[in-house]
């Protein structure tokens, strides 16, 4: 089946990367799942992972924050990721920051064999650093789509996701109740970066 088109004229076989990525709310597992579903639609063989200590909607499914979910195979280690894709054309993973920084070998590994990959994940923590594997991703990928969400405070385009609880772990699972996007000059002002 190498490069060969299927009923609706997409191409198989030939492997990419593709990373969605932004802040929180901005809709990158929305995006996540509207492709995967497209591939599923065009009889496309297709598996999406998520990393085990995302529980926040569900264990084993993918769900964004409008609700919207897809099933997921929960992985422990990007490696394992490796193991459940033999035979499949099209690889979703979500909340890629969390995964270890051996993603963005396996994410190779997979498009040199002929699969698309799609990944989302934030791109920065809630101080504005580079995330997990998500810059080396960034730095192969053949697409990038930076999503945005709305700033809370202002309504210009979100820049991060700026944590509302005080709690100095790095990751630190959350909703609205924990985080809120905004943009660059609101998010300055509030943390006093002028």
């Amino acid at each position: 089946m190498e490069n060969e088109d299927n009923i609706h004229g997409e191409r198989r076989g030939r492997g990419r990367i593709e990373v969605i990525c932004g802040s929180m709310f901005s809709g990158k597992t929305e995006e996540l799942i509207r492709r995967m579903r497209r591939a599923k639609f065009a009889r496309q063989k297709v598996e999406i992972y998520k990393p085990v200590i995302d529980t926040r909607y569900s264990k084993e499914d993918v769900v964004s924050h409008d609700h919207n979910v897809i099933t997921s195979t929960p992985v422990d280690s990007s490696s394992a990721i490796l193991l459940f894709s033999g035979d499949i054309d099209v690889v979703g993973i979500d909340e890629a920051q969390f995964f270890d920084d051996g993603l963005a070998d396996v994410c190779n590994q997979l498009a040199n064999r002929g699969v698309r990959v799609i990944v989302a994940g934030l791109d920065m923590d809630y101080r504005g650093k580079p995330f997990g594997p998500i810059p080396s991703l960034l730095a192969i990928a053949d697409e990038v789509t930076k999503v945005h969400a709305i700033c809370v405070r202002c309504g210009n385009l979100a820049y991060i996701s700026h944590r509302l609880v005080h709690n100095d772990k790095r990751v630190l699972l959350g909703e609205k109740d924990e985080y809120e996007p905004l943009c660059r000059d609101c998010y300055n002002k509030l943390v006093g970066k002028e």
